[in-house]
This record gives C-alpha cells, structure tokens and sequence, in this order.
C-alpha cells in the first residue's frame, strides 16, 4: 500500500515538473517574440515614385514705384512697403513658387532715389516682397539701365543677401551663363527666363550685355532649348508690347507664338502697364502654352483708371510621372484681379477688386465685373479668386 502511495506521488510530483517546464518554455518564447517582433509604429507609406505630382505658380504684374510710392513708404531715416502688400501677401504666400516683375531697379539711397522717367528704389522694395511671399523677380525690362551698371550691381547684391532668385539682367558673365531653375520639395523644377524689347535708348556698355536679356529669337531658342535639358518646366518672362493697350499687338502674338513652337510653359507678359487677357496658345509639335500678355500695374503711382488695376495668375504645373515618361502640362489657370487703392497720393495699398466697396471705388462691382470679362475673353473657362 505504501509502495502504490509513493508510485502515485513519484508520478504527480514528475507531471508537476513536466507542467512547470512547459510554462516556462513558453513564456521565454512570448517573450522572445516580443523581442524579435517590436509593436509597428504607424507610418504614412512612402510615395510611389511614378506617382503624378503638382505644384501651383503666381504671377504678378509690374511694380513700377514712383516718387509718390516711396515717399509714402518712408518711417523716418528707412523705408518700409509692408502695409502696401497686407491684404495681398496671403494670396502670393499661397503658391509653391511666386514670381514678380520688379521693373524699377533697388540700387538703394546711397545712389539717389528717382522716380520717371529713370528710375531707382530702396532697398525696402525687395524686402517687401520675400516677405510677402515673392520667390522670384524678373529685371529685364526697359528701366534697367536707368541707373547704369553700378544699380543694377547694387540691386543683385541685395537680392543676393535675401536670398531672392532673380533673372533677365546679371553682375557678370559668368552670372548670365547661369540658368535660373527652381527645384521644389515636390520635385518638380522650373527654369525662370526674362527678356526685355529694349532699354528706353540706354545702351548697354561695350562687352557687357550681360547687364540685360535683349529679345533676340536665336538667344531666346537657345536659352529655351538649354532650359528644358535641366528643368521640368520653363517660362519666360518678356517685356513687350505697346503702353497703356489693352489688347495685344501683333508682335507679342507672334512673340507667344514662337515661345510655344520653342516649348515653354509659360509667358508672362508685362510693360502695357495694363491689363490683357491670357489664352492658351498652341504650339507646332502640339503643345499648349499659357499665355499671359500683360499682368498690367501690381503696384504704382500712375493715377489712370485701368493704371491702377492689375492682377496675379495662379496656374498648376503637373508632373505626369506615369511609365516614367515625366511629361509636364499646365492645368487650371485662375486669375486675382487686384487695384491700387490709394487718397491724396499716400496710403497706397494693393487690395484685391473682389474685396472693394463703393466707398472706395465708385461702382467697384460693376468694375470687378467688367475686369473678369476683359481677361477670361479668350479663356472662358479661366477662374477667378475671391478667398483668402
């Protein structure tokens, strides 16, 4: 009897070990799993790389600043155009790249300000611009050479400190050569040309047309062709046409013409100091262009009605990344028609036509209305922004 006890004890006390062991033996694999197997953060997938991106350009026209602007600019011994920009830095903050057409020249106070009809600006010009959300500036234009070489030097070095790409007129050869292409976080690169029809009769010195991007077919083509081997995108800014028309001549026609055959993007127009409408114009292997000829007066002291009115155009660059072709098209123009709003020559201010009352601008609806047909005349389908 005590023989069959102890067998029956020497059997639970080996199943208890056995059942011990086991447990411990998966626990040290839990365990182990655990280690081996660490608790996934959640992450966003990476982005296909064939998948099709976009970014968004603005565009705004002339800042042509006379006497009157920067005297109204100045807060005792400097110069600040800030209040000017307030009601349109959100809309130029809202693009991936915004390019403007600085026509005046910042040489700075040191040079002498001047107003028309040979112009130079302070220095605060530029600052007012990167801080309002400018990327680019275009410096070809016929007021370039008003203060000479030693302006235009002066000029770019300050783009230079803030940082501020800027093209059409340069500091030296080598700095000519440079095409200006802008890459984005997004991947897509854009080239940034600028060519003026002259120079109101100021000659460029001898041996140094690097100062400024005369409109010359050939040199034009051959920027153009260089541009699209190194950028996504290209487009070309030119200075032309005929002052204060409010329909394109038949030069630019032709110019936007050859752009297109060439392949650009883009055609920004500025120099009618007026407002023209944009189209799409179709290029010889298919293409379409967009085409802005005259983006008109973003900020001046001219006192004429359609002087005063002037705009930015907003468009998309996509990037089709589809087979790994890369083809880019350009997709939803939209336009921000915008007035200089200003009493008894001060307190200037840029301010969106959309946002104007009748205290303001006798009519401003009927105004607003008749802008929005003028520009979407040949692009009916063109949107206008009214949000912000």
């Amino acid at each position: 009897m005590k023989r069959v006890k102890l067998i029956t004890l020497l059997l639970l006390f080996i199943f208890i070990l056995l059942a011990a062991c086991s447990d411990k033996e998966s626990g040290q694999t839990a365990e182990q799993d655990k280690q081996e197997k660490p608790e996934q953060q959640s992450e966003e997938p990476a982005e296909p790389e064939n998948q099709d991106k976009e970014i968004t350009i603005s565009a705004i026209g002339d800042l042509l600043i006379h006497d009157s602007v920067y005297r109204d600019a100045k807060a005792s011994d400097t110069y600040n155009f800030m209040k000017m920009f307030d009601q349109v830095a959100p809309y130029l903050k809202d693009s991936t790249i915004t390019m403007a057409n600085q026509e005046t020249m910042i040489g700075g106070e040191e040079l002498g300000l001047s107003s028309y009809p040979q112009f130079n600006s302070p220095f605060a010009v530029g600052d007012a611009l990167k801080q309002s959300g400018v990327d680019v500036v275009t410096i070809a234009n016929n007021h370039t050479l008003d203060g000479g070489e030693e302006a235009i030097k002066r000029a770019i070095n300050h783009w230079e400190k803030i940082n501020m790409m800027y093209t059409g007129a340069y500091k030296s050869k080598a700095d000519s050569n440079q095409l200006r292409i802008y890459e984005t976080e997004e991947g897509i690169s854009v080239a940034f040309l600028a060519f003026t029809y002259g120079t109101n009769g100021l000659p460029v010195p001898e041996g140094k047309n690097y100062l400024v991007n005369l409109i010359d077919r050939q040199l034009i083509a051959s920027r153009i062709e260089e541009a699209k081997k190194q950028a996504d995108a290209v487009i070309l800014s030119l200075h032309f046409g005929n002052e204060y028309e409010r329909l394109p001549s038949e030069r630019q026609k032709e110019l936007a013409q050859f752009a297109a055959d060439e392949g650009v993007h883009a055609v920004i127009g500025h120099h009618p100091h007026v407002l023209q409408p944009v189209e799409w114009v179709k290029g010889e292997n298919g293409n379409k262009t967009l085409v802005a000829y005259s983006l008109g007066n973003f900020l001046s002291g001219q006192d004429e009605f359609y002087r005063r009115i002037g705009g930015m155009l907003k468009f998309t660059i996509k990037k089709n990344n589809e087979n790994g072709n890369g083809s880019v098209e350009i997709t939803s123009p939209k336009f921000l028609p915008t007035f200089v709003k200003y009493q008894n020559w001060s307190d200037y201010e840029i301010v969106p036509m959309h946002r104007l009352s009748n205290d303001e601008l006798t009519n401003a609806s009927k105004h607003y209305q008749e802008i929005k047909n003028h520009m979407a005349q040949w692009m009916p389908e063109l949107e206008f922004i009214e949000e912000k």
